[in-house]
């Protein structure tokens, strides 16, 4: 297995009983939950926390997902989810891309896009990015292929 893209930030993740639906599986509301943990951690490796868009009255915020569900996971199994920043008009827009795999079998159970728009927190409205956002989003920047 490789990534599709290079130099992810990855989130390991342990499938808990407290994923599994009545299917027998983690349900799709829990990739959604990892999308969001793994945005949070890549953020704040960037050294963009929640504080910081608190201070700054700014978040980027989801505007659409496109998820493709590929394969199921199971309690007990260990997944790695990457994502990158794979888009930025440096004004308003930006746009993550995800890969769930699971390192037993080389498989990818998930591929994902996620557009965010730059808000203002106070208002909810949008508004330009600041220069933080635009540095630090704009140093992780991996052009989709």
């Amino acid at each position: 297995m490789s990534w599709e893209l290079p130099a992810p930030f990855v989130l390991e993740i342990e499938v808990g009983a407290e994923h599994i639906d009545a299917l027998g599986h983690a349900n799709n509301t829990v990739y959604v939950g990892w999308m969001e943990q793994c945005a949070w951690a890549h953020s704040r490796s960037l050294g963009l926390s929640i504080d910081d868009y608190r201070r700054l009255d700014r978040a980027m915020a989801v505007v659409r997902h496109e998820i493709d569900y590929l394969a199921a996971a199971r309690q007990g199994e260990r997944l790695q989810l990457g994502t990158w920043v794979v888009a930025s008009d440096g004004r308003l827009s930006m746009q993550r891309q995800f890969q769930l795999w699971r390192p037993a079998d080389g498989a990818t159970l998930l591929r994902a896009r996620t557009r965010f728009a730059c808000i203002e927190l106070s208002s909810g409205k949008p508004r330009r990015m600041p220069a933080e956002f635009i540095e630090r989003y704009g140093r992780a920047l991996v052009p989709a292929l």
